[in-house]
């Protein structure tokens, strides 16, 4: 069967990138390209089962909502959620049992298993910090992926027991040891020339392991994109993360 999408943010550059993979998808037809002076409707969604957004965090939450009572499933890979905005969503989904809705910081698949193995590692050490590095046109800071990855280092350390992680720092008023997510500190790097990289460091008396994922063009992010158009619809509710369409 093929499934007819629609891709919002269609002229930016992951949007447009989404328009060729689901063009060259043999069993999906693009059927709508919306950006920002569209109005999302049933009507201009040109009969899509399923929406891809790629906008801005401004917007993303708002176009979800429209999305699901135009009546269509929504893939999302706008970052800058928090657990506010997803629980909206949720509530609308709970009117809508028959609408499905994933949201995902991250569609490489690198940076999933990334995440993954660092939720896996958290709880062996004792110290554990988030890097992300990002070209200066990334609107949102720190990136979803790596709030989404200390969310779950912080997690692992607390079920395991653990303490905060330890930093004498007394002071710091120009922010030098970065923000803090659920405790983790983590630091955003803006730099011409980089495109989407996380380095996640843990260390222990005497050691350091470093998990690094590095994305280099676009295109990787579109395996995880159609995986998730083809599995979004009947799922019912909230999905977040593309960790639960894989087999870890």
């Amino acid at each position: 069967m093929t499934i007819a999408v629609a891709v919002l943010g269609a002229a930016g550059r992951m949007g447009s990138t989404v328009c060729r993979a689901v063009e060259g998808a043999t069993d999906m037809e693009l059927v709508a390209r919306l950006d920002a002076a569209d109005q999302i409707s049933k009507e201009s969604l040109g009969g899509a089962q399923v929406v891809v957004d790629f906008t801005v965090p401004s917007v993303a939450e708002g176009n979800v909502h429209a999305v699901l009572d135009a009546g269509a499933d929504v893939v999302v890979g706008t970052t800058g959620w928090d657990d506010a905005s997803r629980a909206r969503v949720a509530e609308h989904l709970e009117r809508l049992p028959e609408r499905s809705v994933l949201i995902a910081p991250n569609f490489a698949l690198s940076a999933v298993l990334a995440m993954q193995f660092a939720a896996k590692a958290a709880r062996f050490f004792e110290s554990a910090e988030v890097i992300e590095l990002h070209h200066p046109a990334k609107v949102d800071a720190p990136s979803g992926t790596a709030a989404a990855t200390a969310r779950a280092i912080a997690t692992a350390r607390a079920q395991a027991g653990l303490g905060a992680v330890p930093d004498a720092t007394e002071t710091d008023p120009d922010g030098a040891r970065g923000a803090r997510v659920d405790g983790i500190p983590v630091h955003a790097v803006r730099l011409r020339g980089l495109m989407a990289h996380e380095e996640v460091l843990f260390g222990n008396p005497g050691e350091m392991l470093t998990i690094r994922t590095d994305t280099f063009d676009r295109e990787c992010y579109m395996p995880g994109v159609l995986l998730a158009v083809r599995n979004v619809s009947g799922r019912g509710g909230l999905t977040v993360g593309l960790e639960s369409l894989i087999e870890i």
